[in-house]
């Protein structure tokens, strides 16, 4: 090549690089939205709320999908092995998106779409700015600083993500960030604190395959 091709190569290879529009950092980290299918795969149940249990607590799949993925854009949820791990849990606890609040036995407080304790719930709500002045008036009654997370699906679907991010150690994300069964069951018994039964893992099984973990 002569000299003079050479370098008319390399200006043209350096201005292109230098003046191509750089590609937003976020479009690597954003979480890529779910879809209806998605969820029905993972709570078929979750297909309509026709007949539902108990009056102005389920929410469609879709509604589901639409709020789910906010809360892992709002909290960084990025991980499939980590969304899976959330999916699995609320549709396990709010009985395939029928309930947000404890109906069985009926602890009062005991809510959002994964049945958090009122302790975390008001945890959970004084991390939320837009709740700030409302807090106050219902910070002695669980029951009706539920009732004030459950007002907005946003503030609904976020919980278990919160959770995640701010209640389970490092060494617990890693380890359920890896997509194993085993980190899986580490995040139920060591930051829920509760045991790994069939039905859970079932849920679970069916959220790493809709999202592909």
């Amino acid at each position: 090549m002569h000299l003079q091709t050479l370098l008319l190569s390399l200006t043209l290879t350096f201005t292109i690089q230098t003046t191509a529009t750089p590609i937003p950092f976020s479009l690597f980290t954003r979480a890529a939205a779910l879809t209806e299918s998605q969820l029905i795969t993972i709570a078929p149940p979750s297909k309509s709320c026709s007949d539902a249990p108990a009056k102005g607590e389920c929410a469609t799949a879709k509604e589901a999908a639409q709020y789910t993925s906010q809360a892992f854009d709002t909290y960084k949820v990025t991980s499939k092995a980590e969304q899976a791990a959330i999916i699995s849990i609320m549709a396990f606890e709010s009985g395939d998106f029928k309930y947000n609040k404890n109906h069985f036995p009926g602890v009062a407080g005991q809510g959002t779409r994964n049945m958090q304790s009122p302790s975390y719930n008001k945890k959970y709500a004084a991390s939320l700015p837009d709740l700030k002045d409302k807090l106050p008036s219902v910070s002695n009654s669980p029951a009706d600083l539920l009732d004030l997370l459950r007002n907005a699906p946003a503030t609904d679907f976020g919980s278990a993500a919160w959770f995640l991010t701010t209640q389970c150690s490092k060494e617990v994300r890693a380890a359920l960030a890896d997509g194993s069964e085993t980190g899986w069951q580490r995040f139920i018994s060591d930051c829920v604190g509760t045991s790994v039964t069939d039905e859970r893992k079932e849920y679970w099984e069916r959220a790493v395959k809709a999202i592909g973990v």
